[in-house]
């Protein structure tokens, strides 16, 4: 129950997030050597996804992995990981609710496709090659989106483990947030602290409306 009520506390957020994520969009248009490039990436899975096998063994592997890394981050400790192409199982000391959803909304493999890029910039100026970054990005961020939705389809422990309705806001509140501050940094259109202002303005914009309204 008390999750029940923090989940519909947050659907004014889910919608503020919304409002500013289209603020980020329409701030980052004009970046058209980061849009383009992605969207080809994403496109290029795409026509995988849709065409070939889906590498399920890999998506469990990264979603067991997600599980790992948030456990280690939050002070807990990974004892087993199991990975197949059906599933997979991770055993840890702790558990909370970021813990188990965090890989429905942390894309793994984009995470690691930026680090990597950035550790390359570093060492061998990687800059001729961003094209390639946001083409490689694009596609690894689509991986997530689709397998995510795909598996989202069949009963998941994480899911039923915290109620439908509350994962089903902290997913979309992860998924958002990622772009919201995910996109200025890539663009480098706009500021964090001006996209984390634009949400908090349009959050209560919603609360007011709400006030308004009931």
């Amino acid at each position: 129950m008390i999750k029940w009520l923090v989940a519909l506390a947050l659907l004014p957020v889910c919608a503020g997030a919304v409002l500013a994520l289209g603020q980020v969009v329409r701030a980052c248009g004009a970046a058209d050597m980061v849009w383009v490039p992605m969207l080809a990436g994403g496109a290029c899975w795409m026509v995988i996804f849709l065409m070939l096998p889906k590498p399920m063994w890999i998506y469990v592997f990264g979603h067991e992995l997600t599980h790992a890394i948030w456990t280690w981050v939050l002070g807990g400790e990974v004892r087993k990981m199991k990975v197949t192409s059906k599933g997979g199982h991770v055993v840890v000391s702790k558990s909370n609710f970021l813990i188990a959803l965090a890989p429905y909304f942390f894309p793994l493999y984009a995470v690691l496709v930026v680090l990597v890029f950035l550790l390359g910039r570093l060492i061998w100026d990687w800059r001729p090659y961003l094209i390639w970054f946001h083409l490689l990005l694009g596609a690894a961020y689509s991986f997530h989106l689709t397998l995510t939705f795909h598996i989202l389809k069949t009963r998941q422990s994480d899911i039923t483990s915290q109620g439908y309705f509350f994962s089903a806001m902290v997913i979309f509140l992860g998924n958002v947030s990622v772009l919201i501050f995910g996109l200025p940094l890539l663009s480098s259109r706009v500021g964090l602290f001006t996209v984390a202002g634009w949400w908090f303005q349009d959050t209560g914009a919603v609360f007011h409306w709400l006030q308004r309204t009931v």
